[in-house]
C-alpha cells in the first residue's frame, strides 16, 4: 500500500513523540510499535514503514565511526567524541576501527558526513589529478 499525506504525518508525529530532550527514546519506539500493532488500524502496515524510516534516519544521524590507521590514545579518542558532540549534538554513538589500508591519517563518518584526512585519500586525489 501506498503511504498517503496522512500516513506520513502520522508517523511523522509518533515519531515527534517518541523524542525526549532531542534524543529518541527507544522504549517510546518500541511502545508506540506495540500501539500500532494492537490497534490493527487498516494502513499500520504502511504507518510503521514510514516510521521504521524515520527512526532509521535518526539512527544514522547519530551513529559515527572513526577509522584510522593505528590505534589512536585514549586522550585522542576523548577529544574527538567531545569535538563530534560539539558539532552533532549529545547522544552519538561512536565506534572506532583500525584500517591499515588509510596508510596515515583517519576518516571520520558522521551521519551522512565524511571527513577524510587519510594518507590514501590524498594519494587518490593526487592520482586523479594526473
Amino acid at each position: 500500500m501506498k503511504a498517503t499525506k496522512q500516513i506520513r504525518r502520522e508517523a511523522k508525529q509518533l515519531f515527534r513523540l517518541c523524542l525526549v530532550g532531542g534524543l529518541l527514546d527507544e522504549a517510546r519506539v518500541l511502545q508506540v510499535v506495540k500501539d500500532i500493532i494492537e490497534a490493527n488500524h487498516r494502513g499500520g502496515f504502511t504507518l510503521l514503514s514510514c516510521f521504521r524510516r524515520l527512526v532509521k534516519l535518526d539512527r544514522s544521524r547519530h551513529t559515527t565511526a572513526v577509522e584510522s590507521a593505528s590505534s589512536l590514545p585514549p586522550g585522542l579518542q576523548a577529544s574527538i567524541l567531545s569535538n563530534l558532540e560539539r558539532l552533532y549534538g549529545p547522544g552519538m554513538t561512536t565506534s572506532f576501527a583500525l584500517n591499515p589500508a588509510l596508510i596515515g591519517g583517519m576518516r571520520i563518518r558522521a551521519g551522512s558526513d565524511l571527513y577524510d584526512g587519510s594518507v590514501q585519500a590524498e594519494l587518490a586525489s593526487l592520482e586523479k589529478s594526473f
